[in-house]
């Protein structure tokens, strides 16, 4: 029956050459939730180059979810560090969240990373916001202990602290797949 009950999105997609303008507005416009947390400076200064989402569409390694409506409602970029699948950035658009898009970018890009043949999926995030690594740790992902982090990861967090993220803030976080 038309109209009765939660619409469905449709499944998160390889995102399209012509929909690479769209991804920075997106994440401008999520980043907007992180107004008055310390590490907004960094978030609204550093912006994910627009190399990056091309290298990810080139790498078929970047995913959008359509709104129900239609449009993006957001996206995740994904990428390889060592041999772990690594999510380099996921984004929904304020007016899009809490309906499931991010939850379905997570799962859909960690299928597509096992399928790939990565036996780990790796992130880093922010410990405090809710959105973040709680998220995450839903969808099974567990703190990274620093000890134990690759050498790739101290150099990814050391990006991060040059950049000027709060580190006390930040983690590693790890899944298997």
């Amino acid at each position: 029956m038309a109209g009765h009950g939660p619409s469905r999105s449709p499944e998160p997609r390889l995102a399209r050459p012509e929909e690479l303008a769209l991804l920075p507005l997106i994440e401008q416009q999520a980043g907007q939730r992180l107004r008055g947390h310390p590490a907004w400076a960094v978030f609204s200064a550093c912006p994910t180059d627009a190399a990056a989402f091309a290298q990810g569409l080139h790498a078929r390694s970047l995913w959008v979810a359509e709104s129900a409506q239609g449009g993006i409602a957001g996206y995740l970029l994904a990428g390889v560090l060592d041999e772990d699948f690594h999510v380099l950035q996921m984004d929904v658009l304020p007016q899009q969240g809490r309906q499931g898009h991010g939850r379905a970018l997570l799962r859909h890009a960690l299928a597509q990373g096992a399928g790939r043949g990565h036996r780990r999926a790796v992130l880093t995030t922010l410990s405090d916001v809710p959105w973040n690594a709680g998220f995450y740790a839903s969808e099974g992902f567990a703190v990274w202990p620093r000890e134990s982090w690759s050498a790739a990861m101290h150099a990814v967090m050391a990006e991060e602290a040059a950049a000027g993220f709060p580190m006390a803030l930040r983690v590693a976080m790890q899944r298997t797949l």
